[in-house]
């Protein structure tokens, strides 16, 4: 029995969009990619709304990550995290001997300005990195607001993980000043796993090349120059990708309309949300909650994993806590193209299984 997916990626993709990566094959170097890979930029560009370089990796989102940290950091990396994917980018700059220092929130609390504020005025740090959205704390940050922050350290290069939020959150990456936007495919975006994006400012561009043993398949500047030159990838890119990731920003501009898709979104993490609070209660605070996934307390000590065999027998799954929240807290993620009317089904299972 194929499973409805209601984890935090990979999501459900429509069969439209499948077909999609069945187009026959191209060449990577032919003018046929070109005009794929230009395309895919300028709708980028669109839901972005950016006029900054796009990228593309065949590649997790974590690929671009690595990639954005050790191209940019001249000096001192500040790493801010509400959750295990914010502690990622710690553990990538550790791990690419770059000079960190990780930052926390208190649980179920956001990164906020004043936190980023304290840490600049130190003068230690030329990159901040924050995760928009993160999946495993059900969180999404004011970024924007963080940005107005950066703004006024001109040599502070900001770096951004919206890998669970872009095409599901509106995301206005020139307004809020990110340096690199990244994004992965098997989130909002609605398509398999296997290709991420970012948009690349020159402010990031020029700081890349000041900084030495950026690698070699995860160089900024070598991804960056054949993307200028003719909107190709330096090596060989996943062109189904490609093709379905054309084809599907079509749908989510022009056919559902951006502004409806955030709408939908915070529609349902709404719905969600008002679940929990009646029979649970949600880790993230008013006002901080995620429009694309909800972290749920398990106050009641049920058993998630003998619900989620119960729901794979009725064709749905959802996620366990992550990390040190598993098996105290479940989640329910309602992103890309999930709708409403699924959404109910799944918590009409859910109070069903657990006579709630």
């Amino acid at each position: 029995m194929s499973l409805k997916l209601f984890i935090p990626g990979p999501v459900d993709v429509s069969q439209d969009v499948l077909d999609k990566l069945a187009t026959e094959q191209i060449a990577h170097r032919s003018k046929t990619a070109t005009e794929l890979q230009e395309r895919i930029s300028l709708k980028l560009q669109q839901l972005m709304y950016t006029d900054h370089t796009i990228i593309l990796s065949t590649s997790s989102g974590t690929g671009i990550m690595e990639m954005a940290v050790r191209s940019c950091t001249k000096k001192r990396a500040a790493v801010f995290s509400v959750g295990a994917f914010g502690n990622r980018w710690f553990e990538i700059a550790q791990a690419n001997n770059v000079p960190s220092d990780l930052f926390n929130s208190d649980p179920g609390m956001p990164t906020t300005p004043e936190m980023v504020e304290e840490a600049l005025k130190t003068g230690l740090y030329d990159v901040v990195t924050v995760t928009h959205n993160e999946t495993s704390s059900g969180i999404m940050n004011p970024v924007y607001e963080i940005g107005q922050v950066i703004a006024k350290y001109p040599d502070v290069i900001y770096l951004v993980d919206t890998v669970s939020s872009l095409g599901g959150a509106k995301v206005e990456v020139d307004k809020s000043n990110i340096d690199i936007c990244i994004a992965s495919t098997q989130k909002c975006l609605g398509l398999p796993p296997g290709l991420s994006v970012a948009s690349v400012s020159e402010r990031a561009i020029e700081r890349a090349k000041t900084v030495e043993f950026r690698g070699y398949y995860l160089d900024l500047l070598l991804v960056v120059k054949h993307v200028k030159k003719n909107y190709q990838y330096p090596s060989t890119p996943s062109t189904p990708h490609m093709w379905a990731l054309d084809y599907q920003l079509d749908k989510i501009i022009n056919e559902e309309g951006l502004e409806n898709r955030f709408d939908r979104h915070a529609k349902l993490a709404k719905i969600v949300q008002d679940w929990a609070t009646k029979h649970f209660t949600l880790f993230a605070h008013e006002g901080y909650r995620s429009n694309t996934v909800t972290t749920i307390m398990n106050t009641r000590d049920f058993s998630i994993g003998d619900l989620n065999k119960e729901l794979g027998k009725r064709g749905y799954m959802i996620s366990n806590g992550y990390g040190d929240l598993k098996d105290k807290a479940f989640r329910i993620a309602h992103m890309a193209d999930r709708t409403e009317a699924d959404l109910l089904a799944l918590l009409s299972e859910i109070e069903d299984i657990w006579n709630l």
